[in-house]
């Protein structure tokens, strides 16, 4: 049977030794690169918090369906239909728009979750790893790439912002690179991956099933901080060391043109670059490409995100994410490269100069209390214990 005939995620529960339980959830739309849904988020939020309180589930393994992608990002398909829904039925309220109010709330929950996941959680991120699928992925206990592994935030593109906990994970990259990597949707390869703090561990993927097989040997203990220790040993036990990349290879020089000096003059810089390199030559067009307003806003995020935690990051997320919804180049971004496919988007702003940080202000405009934001609940306790 075309597993695409089965349900958007496959759950399977693998017994071990000492009749313990790995839980294995795949995401199953491959012809779509493994887009994540709406229907997704919430079958795998709720099969996660069932294996949470499972005293007999040891480990959880996340992965995707096909050879190509674990996740390439979210429902753009979906996030346009409700824009121009919106747009057409004239609102001006940005919680009107009831399908993205669900989707990002939805999405950005669980990727909160994952992150204080209270057992070992492995997502093992071959092929394409993309927005959405990196906020899956981030926050992983044990994060594995491939040879074939290309992890990034391309929302620069389409006219977002790296979202999914992206400005908490950015500002983690070494050096300057995240901002470079935020503005420019500059791709990773594994060992790239792994130096920006984005994975664990490189192992090939011929090994997937026999790393799955040694997760059914292992034996595991009912003390969740040991098997987090037992699995990264058991996961180096098949790691090998991937060829440093193209982020590697110009850290020097991505930190000089990132000095933080002000998001004009970074931009001069990066799009100032003379070089033969194809990667640097690729995130120079994708920003010269890129949506002037989505680098203001990936910039004020990472100004606001310093020092904020987790959760609070999300909620900043949340409320710049519905603004782009309803009056932001999201989904002229979207038209241009999945619905019309010209390629040829007409951003608002068209500039840099007017993408100002005085415009930027006016999507971190919260339509409710700070006790009334969707998400006010994340990191007040341990969501997935209760």
């Amino acid at each position: 049977m075309n597993t695409e005939d089965q349900a958007p995620v496959l759950f399977e529960q693998r017994v071990g030794v000492d009749g313990a339980v790995i839980g294995i959830a795949t995401l199953n739309a491959p012809r779509t690169l493994n887009g994540f849904s709406l229907a997704m988020a919430q079958l795998l939020g709720e099969q996660l918090q069932r294996w949470a309180r499972d005293p007999a589930v040891a480990v959880v393994v996340l992965q995707g369906a096909g050879e190509k992608a674990f996740c390439a990002g979210g429902d753009l398909h979906g996030l346009y239909r409700s824009m121009c829904q919106y747009r057409q039925a004239g609102h001006s309220d940005i919680t009107a728009n009831a399908f993205a109010s669900e989707f990002f709330a939805t999405e950005y929950r669980l990727d909160h979750a994952i992150h204080h996941y209270p057992k070992p959680l492995l997502c093992w991120g071959h092929g394409i790893v993309m927005g959405g699928g990196l906020g899956l992925m981030g926050g992983a206990s044990h994060r594995v790439v491939s040879e074939r592994s290309r992890l990034a935030f391309p929302e620069i593109s389409v006219g977002l912002f790296p979202d999914v906990g992206g400005t908490w994970l950015l500002q983690r990259v070494p050096g300057n690179a995240g901002l470079f990597l935020g503005l420019t949707g500059a791709q990773l390869g594994p060992s790239d991956a792994i130096h920006a703090g984005l994975a664990d561990v490189h192992i090939a993927e011929q090994q997937r099933d026999a790393v799955f097989q040694a997760l059914q040997a292992q034996p595991w203990q009912a003390d969740a901080q040991a098997n987090r220790r037992a699995l990264g040993d058991l996961l180096q036990g098949f790691a090998s060391t991937a060829p440093a990349g193209p982020l590697q290879q110009h850290a020097a020089l991505i930190d000089q043109l990132c000095e933080d000096d002000g998001l004009e003059a970074v931009v001069a810089r990066i799009l100032a670059i003379d070089s033969d390199d194809a990667w640097l030559q690729s995130a120079v067009k994708t920003l010269a490409h890129g949506a002037p307003g989505s680098a203001r806003l990936a910039y004020a995020l990472r100004q606001r995100g310093q020092g904020a935690s987790l959760a609070e990051v999300f909620r900043l997320e949340y409320t710049v994410a519905l603004h782009g919804c309803a009056h932001g180049d999201f989904a002229e971004g979207i038209r241009a490269l999945l619905i019309d496919k010209d390629r040829n988007p007409q951003w608002q702003p068209a500039t840099l100069a007017e993408a100002s940080a005085a415009w930027a202000e006016t999507f971190f405009t919260a339509p409710w209390p700070d006790d009334r934001h969707p998400l006010a609940d994340l990191g007040r306790d341990d969501l997935m214990r209760n």
